[in-house]
């Protein structure tokens, strides 16, 4: 970082991720003869960072996810395409984001300020020009104010402030039917319109749950240090207030009982789904996906709630339940054909359970109260959850 990059790395780096060398699966930060190597992927774009020096790896990793953040929030995604096409205004964002080898401007509504989104009219001035329409020739007002992330003269005819609770559960069930992990990995995102340089504090009931914590650069360290306090002036508009983990967790939402028996050329396959410890909320978009194991010529299998299906050419069956009826419990049974000279399958698959609740956060996690100082009138304060499995496997 901060001085210039011979491409040859790139060479050595894929030449790592080359599975043929033993190495499949890369470790975040690596040492090649030259550099330190730190990488992130996301929706398959691989993001690389060097540094001749030893450095703190969690700041490279920080930064190559702000930056995979900013690029997502302007293009509307990350893809290939969308980098290639937008070429310039990357190389723009890069050069505002880092300066020397460091982190400068890293917070999505100040970049805005400073380089306008993609839109038809830019592009086609790019086209026409071979220049960029994008960079703003003033600076933003907030690089002269004492917060980097925000302005002084922001005004709003209605202050609010909305908090969403984002959670990710990380389930694995053994095939005697144990919970062998049970973690949440969430987010606390924050829309603010609040008028000239208020300060917010957030109080949680139960703060001593959570682990791993990161915060975004406004909150003050201090007084979540010593009293579990979120004290800070939020920048204008949404952010990420925060990340957090919950571990050892007791008891999932729903659950999964498969039972899979085998001879005779074929598979005998009785799924039941239900809700456990019923959170009070609808349980929605509840899918169960299994791979066919190769023997497996074809299926015959019926749902009493829901429908399952293959796409054509796909060896994963998707049993899609919707909402969770609170009456019955939704089964799933019938048989697998297995090729012929197969008496019975030697491996059985994993499920892979999908849902979402909205209203509950399943880690448990509630704010207690929160306060809007320095505003001149009331603020509107709106709360909301949303919890989804992100990865959730039943062994059989």
């Amino acid at each position: 970082m901060g001085q210039p990059v011979d491409r040859s790395i790139c060479s050595w780096f894929w030449a790592q991720a080359d599975p043929s060398s033993g190495h499949p699966q890369l470790p975040s930060v690596m040492a090649s003869p030259t550099y330190y190597v730190l990488h992130i992927v996301r929706e398959g774009i691989t993001f690389l960072a060097c540094s001749k020096t030893e450095m703190p790896p969690l700041l490279g990793i920080e930064f190559l996810c702000r930056v995979a953040d900013v690029l997502s929030e302007y293009f509307g995604g990350l893809t290939e395409d969308l980098i290639k096409d937008n070429f310039v205004i990357v190389y723009e964002l890069l050069d505002e984001m880092m300066d020397n080898g460091y982190p400068l401007t890293t917070e999505v509504n100040v970049l805005k300020d400073m380089i306008a989104p993609p839109n038809i009219v830019s592009r086609m001035l790019s086209v026409v020009t071979g220049g960029s329409s994008n960079m703003n020739t003033t600076l933003p007002i907030a690089t002269a104010s004492n917060w980097p992330w925000r302005g002084t003269d922001l005004k709003y005819s209605n202050n609010e402030v909305y908090f969403d609770l984002v959670e990710e559960m990380d389930v694995i069930v053994n095939r005697d039917g144990f919970l062998m992990k049970y973690e949440v990995y969430g987010e606390i995102h924050v829309i603010a319109r609040l008028s000239g340089v208020p300060e917010l504090t957030v109080n949680f009931a139960n703060a001593s749950i959570l682990s791993d914590v990161r915060f975004h650069p406004c909150v003050q360290f201090r007084p979540w240090e010593t009293h579990q306090v979120l004290t800070f002036v939020p920048p204008d508009g949404e952010f990420k207030l925060m990340r957090y983990r919950v571990k050892n967790l007791k008891n999932t939402p729903v659950y999964v009982k498969p039972q899979f028996t085998s001879s005779g050329g074929l598979c005998r396959v009785n799924i039941l789904v239900g809700v456990r410890n019923d959170p009070g909320k609808q349980i929605d978009f509840t899918t169960l996906e299994f791979p066919l194991p190769a023997p497996v010529t074809s299926w015959d299998l019926t749902p009493n709630y829901g429908s399952v299906s293959n796409s054509p050419g796909s060896k994963t069956l998707t049993w899609t339940i919707g909402k969770i009826p609170k009456d019955k419990s939704p089964c799933l049974s019938g048989t697998l054909h297995l090729e012929k000279g197969v008496e019975q399958l030697q491996e059985f698959p994993t499920l892979l359970v999908g849902f979402k609740i909205m209203g509950v956060a399943m880690s448990g996690l509630r704010i207690d109260k929160t306060d809007v100082q320095n505003v001149a009138y009331n603020a509107y304060k709106g709360f909301r959850a949303v919890s989804r499995a992100a990865s959730y496997e039943v062994r059989t």
